[in-house]
């Protein structure tokens, strides 16, 4: 039986400020041909090199994706802040390394998933937190794999 089990939906659950991905907006902006390794790209159209979709850059598979907002700075080494709102992917098997939202014991976190010498656990991203051990006898289930951070600089 495998630690890790996702739910069958996310109906019927109290998450705080979950948002589904609408897949019918579509928002095309310019993508500059250049990469800037600092300050702004210049906006004359002759250094545009095509359009850039955020949704499908952001969302490669809406059927299966969530937004999340982050409470709390456990993750903050991640550059994850209060505030933050986690683009979260349900059909990503989720591998140590990566950046999972999971119920543990009734509550909503987010950490990483890490494997350790004695098994797996959610590290948090902030000295000042200590890591979740997961055990055969911790409620858990991954809710998915984050795939993006969206934060305002």
């Amino acid at each position: 039986m495998p630690l890790y089990t996702y739910p069958d939906s996310l109906t019927g659950v109290w998450v705080g400020q979950v948002s589904r991905f609408d897949y019918r907006m579509r928002l095309q902006l310019g993508l500059a041909g250049e990469s800037v390794a600092a300050g702004f790209p210049s906006p004359a159209e002759e250094y545009l090199e095509k359009t850039l979709d955020l949704n499908e850059y952001l969302v490669p598979r809406p059927e299966a994706t969530f937004f999340v907002r982050v409470s709390g700075d456990s993750m903050i080494g991640a550059s994850i802040h209060h505030g933050d709102i986690l683009v979260v992917d349900r059909s990503q098997t989720p591998r140590p390394g990566n950046v999972i939202i999971a119920l543990v014991d009734g509550e909503f976190t987010v950490k990483r998933l890490r494997k350790t010498p004695t098994g797996l656990e959610l590290a948090p991203e902030n000295p000042d937190f200590t890591p979740i051990p997961l055990s055969e006898e911790t409620e858990f289930q991954v809710w998915g794999v984050v795939l993006h951070v969206v934060h305002k600089v």
